[in-house]
């Protein structure tokens, strides 16, 4: 349907609804990562985090300003994993907390099997799974389909499809990428590192990342918890998350860093910069640090 245009001169729009960020419920997004950074906890803690409507259960800071129904399509892992993760991070959260995550969040373990996104039927089941969603998830997107990953054309139609299912639902549609082998090395990730054609995170709306702390960020920084010394070879417990497509919203000024605890569980940390302190370390005072 034509936009009134009359009306969109005079009238004031409503306002974006954000399910985070700058991610808006009825548009596609992206979040990419090397393996075994931990994109898979940080989405199903998203999607618990979404479908909370109590305090307690916001596990990764992301204060979404609605909560609703979320369904998270997990394509790689069986249910007995998914329910070591979920276990894990029961011990996080608050029992009424758990009690309305386990009322609105839909996880459905579907290694060994598939669903087909591109085909009438998959899309028929992701729509089935929930009404009024607020929030999907398909960890990971090579899984929901059969097309060359390769081809900006196919990639294209696969962001499409995505679109459809988040404009029949309402839901925001957040698929889960690898980045490129190559990509990610240096602790930089851009919207260009995703595994395959650019379209496929050039045409949706957000993109986020995650990314592994490296040996020289850990010789410069402390975590604010257990400060007296640099994390130096603890920096594998350690990954940020930035935003590098942002169609709907400002530029986020801060990275957020996340720090791996029992199970894998991602739990926000501060850390902080140490100063240049040369000359406190020759003169054998304190180390100083700074935000």
């Amino acid at each position: 349907m034509p936009i009134d245009l009359k009306d969109a001169f005079t009238n004031p729009p409503p306002d974006i609804d954000y399910v985070w960020y700058c991610f808006a419920a009825g548009t596609v997004g992206a979040l990419v990562a090397p393996g075994a950074t931990g994109k898979s906890f940080w989405a199903l803690q998203a999607a618990m985090t979404v479908a909370c409507g109590v305090p307690g259960g916001d596990l990764i800071g992301l204060t979404p300003q609605k909560t609703g129904r979320v369904v998270y399509l997990a394509g790689e892992d069986n249910a007995l994993m998914l329910t070591h993760r979920i276990h894990a991070m029961g011990k996080h959260l608050s029992p009424e907390a758990i009690d309305d995550i386990s009322r609105n969040l839909i996880v459905e373990p579907l290694a060994g099997s598939r669903v087909n996104i591109m085909s009438s039927e998959g899309k028929k089941h992701v729509l089935s799974l929930a009404q009024n969603p607020r929030l999907i998830i398909l960890d990971t997107i090579s899984r929901f389909h059969e097309l060359d990953e390769n081809s900006n054309g196919d990639m294209a139609r696969l962001v499409s499809t995505l679109e459809e299912l988040a404009a029949a639902s309402g839901a925001a549609v957040l698929f889960i990428h690898h980045v490129s082998k190559s990509s990610g090395r240096d602790g930089i990730i851009d919207q260009q590192s995703s595994r395959g054609a650019s379209a496929l995170i050039d045409n949706g709306r957000w993109c986020g990342y995650l990314v592994q702390m490296t040996s020289d960020e850990a010789l410069r920084l402390v975590d604010s918890q257990t400060p007296s010394s640099p994390i130096g070879s603890h920096y594998r417990q350690y990954v940020r998350l930035g935003e590098n497509k942002r169609n709907y919203g400002a530029a986020t000024a801060e990275h957020r860093w996340f720090k791996r605890t029992e199970g894998g569980v991602l739990v926000p940390t501060t850390l902080e910069a140490i100063r240049d302190n040369t000359a406190q370390r020759r003169k054998g005072a304190p180390i100083a640090f700074t935000k």
